[in-house]
């Protein structure tokens, strides 16, 4: 049964495409600084410290003991497991076009598993699903290459694909509501704990601190965690997986956009085909069935 959702909803996919495109920033000003495992853990730290800060002055409530372990699951799935997979693929070698192209195939594997929670997919919305991802492909066509590419870095893809997908569908089934500040310094301190062993285990922990890096640190907990997951919890409290879940297709297209504006990078016909068609996909995703 679906409710008229308020005028402050129909904005959070404009707002949660934006801030989840500018992480393209964050890894190209935060990383040539801080290996990955290292720089998310730091970026845990923070968004706990801020949100529990934000939680206490706002007296937000906790969420009941025992929801507490499925919010952890879903946060390790959809943050340790998704982040520290595509970060460290792309450190590996593996190219962004590809990793993106991985990562927005997430739409269609949600449509998949969408009847596992009671979610069903209509004709068009298959159509939109599949030119939704025509459209990524086209937007990162020029950055598309196996060079670099490696079994370890397309498996770290894949996992941090499997991982987000389950992970969004686990949270929208087991524990639906929950305010997002308590829940996020739930979520980040069970990432922080599956993330810690394996930065300590396999990196350096070495740090070169830099303004840029203070710039994509502060940028990453306060806008891309702060802000920017909890309008996806909100957006998948309120929608459909697979309907929230194919705003990512527009992600590439902005992030594009992002990058001919702030780093000069190459806009080609190709790329705006994309967007366009990517547009496409995700109207007929969203559209009411009918």
């Amino acid at each position: 049964m679906h409710t008229k959702a308020s005028p402050l909803l129909r904005f959070l996919p404009a707002i949660f495409i934006f801030i989840w495109a500018s992480g393209y920033v964050v890894a190209k000003y935060g990383l040539p600084y801080a290996e990955p495992l290292t720089f998310l853990c730091l970026r845990y730290l923070g968004v706990i410290i801020f949100m529990l800060v934000l939680a206490l002055a706002m007296r937000a409530p906790w969420p009941e003991r025992r929801a507490w372990l499925p919010i952890a699951i879903a946060g390790i799935m959809m943050q340790a497991m998704y982040l520290g997979g595509i970060w460290c693929a792309v450190k590996l070698g593996m190219p962004a076009g590809v990793a993106a192209l991985i990562a927005n195939t997430q739409p269609i594997f949600t449509a998949l598993l969408g009847p596992a929670i009671g979610e069903r997919i209509y004709g068009k919305q298959w159509a939109g699903l599949a030119l939704g991802i025509c459209g990524v492909a086209l937007v990162v066509a020029n950055k598309i290459s196996v060079i670099g590419l490696s079994g370890s870095s397309v498996a770290l893809a894949v996992m941090a694909l499997t991982a987000m997908t389950i992970g969004t569908l686990y949270q929208k089934k087991t524990c639906p509501s929950f305010d997002v500040r308590t829940g996020q310094v739930i979520q980040f301190a069970a990432s922080l704990i599956v993330t810690l062993p394996f930065a300590l285990m396999l990196e350096t922990q070495t740090i070169i601190w830099t303004p840029q890096f203070f710039a994509a640190m502060a940028w990453s907990v306060f806008v891309l965690s702060g802000v920017g997951i909890s309008v996806l919890f909100i957006m998948i409290r309120h929608g459909e997986a697979t309907k929230v879940t194919s705003y990512m297709y527009l992600v590439p297209a902005v992030t594009a956009a992002m990058a001919w504006l702030m780093f000069g990078e190459k806009l080609t016909m190709t790329a705006i085909l994309g967007m366009v068609v990517a547009l496409a996909g995700v109207a007929l995703v969203v559209r009411p069935a009918k």
